[in-house]
C-alpha cells in the first residue's frame, strides 16, 4: 500500500495546506537546497481516536530523534507526548528526506516539523471556533481538546470527522520553545529496546524467505579469474549474476556452509601501501590543496612571532564498527520491490536500488526498522541492492545480513589524515599566526574560533571525495563528525603545545583567545571538573579541549592515569559542557554526549584499521578494539543554558574533543606529546622514551 492508498483508507483528518511564507523563509534559511514537501499533511495525520501520526523521513538509530521530534509536535499541538505516534523512514508513507546524519535532524528538520504542527493547531482552532460560535482567541487547546476555558470543547477527532480539510492559514508562527520539564521524558523506543521487542532489519522474516550468503573477494579491487560452484550447489541454490555470487537457503547455517564451498581464484592489485606507510603515501598522492580559511598575512605574523611551534599530527583509518551489521530483506510483489533495510538514508537507498535494477523509483519502497547504530557508515546500503537483485532472480523474499567480517571489509572508513600546523607566539604570549595544512581528513571544522590575526588553513582531499585514484586503497566516507575529530585533535593539541611554550596553563591560554560564548562553556566545564591546573599527582594527568561543531560549542576536561611500564592509558573521568542552544530533550542530549565520550575513548586509544595494500587485516572485534565496559570512564555532562539560540545538533559535537582531550591529559601526566591517533600502548611507550 502506498501513502496515497494508506491515507485514503484511513478515517480522520489530513491537514492539507501549502507552506506559509513564514515557513518557506525558515526552511530556506536552514536548508535552502532541500526540497521538503510543501504540503503539511505530508507530516501529520489525526486519527479517529484523536492520536496524531507524525510521518518523517528521518530514522531512529539510537540517537533519540523518535522522541525529540515527537516532543516538538506534542508541544505545538498541546498534546500529551504519548499520543503522538512516529512513523519513520518509510519511503511510501513518509515525505522525502535526504538522510539522518550530520547532527541535522533537530537543527534542520525541526523548524519544518514545528511549522507543520503550528499551522495544524491554528486550523483546528479555526474549525472549532466556527463550530462553537466563538472566535479563535476565546479558545484554548489542551490535551487534544479545543474549547473555552472551563467550558465544553471539541476533540481533535471530532474536528477531523473523517474528512479532508483543504485550508491554510498564512503567517502562523510556532510557539516559543518551552523550557523542558525537570522530569526526564521516557524514550519512545525505550520499552522496545529494553524488552527486546525492537525489530531490526535482520529480524524481518517473511514466508519462504531465503538467506543469502555472498562470495566476497580477498581484497578491494580484486578481479575474479575462475569460479567453481559445484560443491556449493549440492547444499544450496547458487546464483551467479555478473559480480554477484551467492548461496541461498531457507536455513542461514546451510547458506553459510554452502558459500564456503564455492571455489574462486582472484587477481589482486599490487600492495604499495600499508597502515605503516600510509601517511607518507597520503602526502605523496594528495591533490592540490584548497584554501579553507584565510585572514591577514602569514608573513606578517611570522615577523611578530618570537617563538615558533611546528607540529605534524596523524590519524589512522577508522571503522564505523556498529554493533548491528548491515542487513536487508527484499521482496518482489506485484511488480514492486519492498526492501527492509538498515540505513540512515532510505530515500537515497531507494534511488540506489532502482538504479541498480534499472527500474523507476516508484517501483521501490524502502522501510527502515530500528537501526543499531550508523555513525555515517549506513548512509548507502549495498546489502539492500544485493537483496533486491537476488529477490528478482529467485522470485523469493531474500535476506542479506552481513557477518562481522563483511562489515569490516565492506566499510567506508574514516580516512587516514595528516595535519601540519606551524604557529607563532608574540612576546605578549598571544598567537601571532596559524598556518595549517590538512591532508586527507577534509577541511570541515578546521576553521576555529580563536582570535588569531594572521591565519591560513588549507585542505587536500577528504571524506567527501576529491581524492586522486590510488590515494586511498579502499573506500572512505563520513565517520561521526566527519573531519572534525581529526582537525580538532590537531588544533587542540597544538593549542596545548602553545600554552606550554607560553608558560601558561591550558585554560588561561585559551580564555585569552576565545569569544565570550566559548569562554562561558569553558568556565562551565571548569566548574563541574572542580580543580585548577596545578601539576597532577604522579602518573595522573588532566587535559582540556574545546570545539565548535555546527554552532554547538563543547568544552571537555578529563583525568587519565598512565602506566609507564605498559603504556596503557586509563581514562578515569570525563566532564563535557555543551551549549547547543535551546534543548528539546535534555536527557536525550546527555545520552548523546555520554555516547560520544565512550566512542571517543575508542578512537583516541585503540581503534585503527590495519591493512596491507587493499587487504583489510582487521575483520572483527578480536583485533579491532572498541571500548569495553571496563574502559568506560566516569562521565559528567553539563548543558549550558542558551534558550535564545535555536536548537542545534547534539549527536556529534561532543565526540570531536575526545582525541585532543585525552592526548593533552597524557602530556600533563608524562610530559610526552602524542602526535598520532590512536594512542596505543606501543605509541605511548615510544613517546615516553623521548621525554
Amino acid at each position: 500500500m502506498n501513502r496515497r492508498e494508506f491515507l485514503a483508507s484511513a478515517t480522520g483528518l489530513f491537514l492539507y495546506f501549502p507552506v506559509s511564507d513564514l515557513f518557506a523563509q525558515e526552511r530556506d534559511r536552514v536548508a535552502p537546497k532541500l526540497p521538503y514537501p510543501q504540503d503539511f499533511n505530508a507530516y501529520l495525520h489525526i486519527g479517529p481516536d484523536g492520536r496524531v501520526g507524525c510521518f518523517v523521513g528521518k530514522v531512529e538509530m539510537g540517537q533519540g530523534v523518535m522522541t525529540s521530534l515527537a516532543m516538538l509536535v506534542a508541544q505545538e499541538l498541546d498534546l500529551p507526548l504519548d499520543r503522538v505516534d512516529m512513523v519513520m523512514g518509510d519511503t511510501d508513507l513518509c515525505p522525502w528526506d535526504l538522510g539522518t546524519f550530520g547532527s541535522l535532524t533537530v537543527w534542520q528538520f525541526g523548524p519544518v516539523l514545528r511549522g507543520a504542527a503550528a499551522e495544524a493547531r491554528a486550523v483546528l482552532l479555526q474549525l472549532a471556533a466556527e463550530k462553537l460560535g466563538a472566535s479563535p482567541g476565546e479558545l484554548q487547546v489542551k490535551d487534544g481538546v479545543v474549547g473555552k476555558p472551563g467550558g465544553p470543547g471539541l476533540t481533535f477527532a471530532q474536528l477531523a470527522s473523517g474528512g479532508r480539510i483543504e485550508r491554510h492559514l498564512a503567517g502562523v508562527k510556532p510557539k516559543p520553545l518551552a523550557a523542558p520539564a525537570g522530569k526526564p521524558v521516557p524514550r519512545k523506543d525505550g520499552h522496545d529496546k529494553v524488552t527486546g521487542a525492537a525489530r531490526y532489519a535482520a529480524d524481518v522474516a517473511l514466508p519462504g524467505m531465503l538467506h543469502a550468503r555472498l562470495l566476497r573477494p580477498p581484497s578491494h579491487g580484486a578481479k575474479r579469474t575462475s569460479l567453481d560452484t559445484s560443491a556449493a550447489e549440492r547444499l544450496a541454490r547458487v546464483v551467479v549474476d555478473g559480480d554477484l555470487v551467492a548461496a541461498l537457503h531457507r536455513d542461514r547455517d546451510v547458506a553459510d556452509q554452502a558459500v564456503k564451498q564455492i571455489r574462486a581464484t582472484w587477481d589482486e592489485p599490487a600492495a604499495p601501501v600499508s597502515d605503516v606507510t600510509i601517511f607518507e603515501h597520503l602526502l605523496a598522492t594528495a591533490p592540490q590543496p584548497e584554501v579553507v580559511a584565510a585572514s591577514g598575512s602569514i608573513a606578517d605574523g611570522d615577523k611578530l612571532a618570537t617563538q615558533i611551534v611546528e607540529s605534524t599530527w596523524e590519524h589512522a583509518y577508522g571503522a564505523h564498527a556498529p554493533i548491528e551489521p548491515h542487513a536487508a530483506v527484499a521482496r518482489l510483489e506485484n511488480g514492486r520491490f519492498t526492501v527492509w533495510a538498515s540505513t540512515q538514508a532510505p530515500f537515497l537507498v531507494r534511488t540506489q536500488v532502482a538504479k541498480a535494477l534499472g527500474i523507476e523509483e516508484r517501483s521501490v519502497r524502502i522501510v527502515t526498522p530500528y537501526v543499531g547504530g550508523g555513525f555515517g557508515g549506513k548512509t548507502m546500503a549495498l546489502q539492500a541492492v544485493e537483496a533486491a537483485r537476488l529477490a528478482r532472480i529467485t522470485g523469493s523474499a531474500v535476506q542479506v545480513a552481513w557477518d562481522r567480517g563483511e562489515e569490516f571489509f565492506l566499510d567506508t572508513f574514516r580516512p587516514a589524515a595528516v595535519v601540519h600546523i606551524r604557529t607563532g607566539l608574540t612576546a605578549e604570549k598571544r598567537i601571532a599566526f596559524w598556518d595549517c595544512a590538512v591532508v586527507g581528513a577534509g577541511g570541515r571544522e578546521a576553521q576555529h574560533f580563536y582570535s588569531i590575526p594572521h591565519q591560513r588553513i588549507t585542505s587536500a582531499g577528504g571524506w567527501q571525495g576529491g581524492n586522486p585514484e590510488g590515494m586511498h586503497p579502499f573506500a572512505v566516507g563520513a565517520w561521526r563528525a566527519p573531519s572534525a575529530n581529526t582537525n580538532v585533535f590537531a588544533r587542540e593539541s597544538q593549542i596545548d603545545a602553545l600554552a606550554a611554550k607560553a608558560g601558561l596553563d591550558p585554560l588561561a591560554f585559551r580564555l585569552q583567545h576565545v569569544p565570550p560564548r566559548v569562554a562561558r562553556v569553558l568556565r562551565a566545564a571548569e566548574k563541574a571538573f572542580g580543580r585548577d591546573w596545578r601539576p597532577a599527582p604522579a602518573g595522573r594527568g588532566f587535559g582540556l579541549a574545546c570545539a565548535a561543531y555546527r554552532d554547538t560549542l563543547v568544552a571537555g576536561m578529563a583525568e587519565v592515569a598512565v602506566d609507564r611500564s605498559s603504556g596503557r592509558v586509563r581514562v578515569g573521568r570525563v566532564v563535557l559542557a555543551q551549549d547547543m542552544g535551546a534543548v528539546i530533550d535534555p536527557e536525550g542530549a546527555r545520552q548523546q554526549m555520554e555516547g560520544s565520550a565512550v566512542m571517543g575513548v575508542g578512537y583516541a586509544l585503540s581503534e585503527e584499521v590495519r591493512f596491507q595494500g587493499s587487504r583489510i587485516l582487521d575483520r572483527g572485534f578480536g583485533s579491532y578494539a572498541i571500548p569495553r565496559f571496563s574502559d568506560v570512564p566516569r562521565i559528567e555532562t553539563v548543558l549550558v543554558d542558551d534558550p535564545d539560540l535555536a536548537p542545534q545538533g547534539g549527536g556529534e559535537p561532543a565526540i570531536t574533543v575526545m582525541g585532543a582531550l585525552i592526548a593533552n591529559a597524557i602530556h600533563d601526566a608524562t610530559g610526552a606529546r602524542l602526535h598520532r591517533l590512536p594512542m596505543t600502548p606501543e605509541r605511548v611507550l615510544a613517546a615516553l622514551q623521548g621525554v
